[in-house]
């Protein structure tokens, strides 16, 4: 019965090497693909569509965007054209709403698809199990820094924060950090007034849009520095505690 025990674990363990290998090399590809001129292209040629929705319109772009944000389909260029189509206050409320819910979304799929396979890997690694309750204890903080930052791969953290302890309830409140990317973002947008000028570079050259680049830049590399000090910080103690 032993040798036959044996060779079911190497059998899983080798579907489970092959499942993470298979997802490794899926997630880059899939990455670099969605930001290729087609799909872009594609997402232009949607929100042209939206625009000409009337009172759906706003329905049809929150579904757009909760449907990309799973996909990992970049942000960008919706987040843009929702400052092109419904102006400055009410393109930020829609692309907060529904970036606050793709989000969400991946958030829920990545914990409940991914969460019992890590638990099984960190019962055996003490240090790894010690630096996820850390990360949890100040999940609100870290997801509000990483969402401050747009340099932080968007799409890409709602599964990988899945995966961790962080509750819901902080992940969603930690979400909050979107609102002044989402809103220069959104601004931007508004000034380009052009939904095929959007992430082109046909896009009039505009003072005011160079200033929220500027600041965009300026709000994401303080982020970037904040988030990589404080999560280095929690890591070490977390370490600390398990020697």
């Amino acid at each position: 019965m032993e040798p036959e025990a044996n060779q079911i674990s190497s059998r899983y363990t080798f579907k489970r090497r092959l499942l993470f290998l298979s997802i490794a090399l899926a997630v880059p590809f899939l990455i670099v693909a969605t930001r290729s001129a087609y799909v872009q292209g594609l997402l232009r040629a949607v929100l042209i569509q939206i625009e000409h929705l009337g009172v759906w319109g706003p329905i049809a772009f929150i579904a757009t965007y909760n449907f990309a944000t799973i996909l990992f389909i970049p942000g960008s260029v919706l987040t843009l054209g929702g400052g092109v189509l419904f102006g400055l206050w009410w393109g930020s409320i829609y692309v907060l709403i529904a970036a606050t819910l793709g989000a969400t979304f991946a958030f829920l799929i990545g914990r409940y698809l991914s969460r019992d396979r890590v638990v099984r890997y960190m019962e055996a690694h003490p240090k790894f199990q010690a630096l996820d309750r850390a990360v949890a204890k100040e999940g609100l903080k870290i997801v509000f820094l990483t969402r401050l930052c747009p340099l932080f791969p968007f799409n890409l953290l709602n599964y990988a924060l899945g995966i961790t302890q962080v509750s819901l309830k902080d992940y969603v409140l930690g979400s909050s950090g979107m609102i002044p990317g989402t809103v220069m973002y959104v601004y931007s947008g508004s000034l380009v007034g052009n939904i095929a000028a959007i992430c082109t570079g046909n896009q009039p050259a505009n003072p005011q849009a160079e200033l929220v680049k500027w600041l965009i830049n300026t709000i994401s590399f303080t982020a970037a520095v904040a988030v990589t000090i404080y999560i280095t910080r929690i890591a070490r103690k977390a370490l600390d505690e398990t020697i």
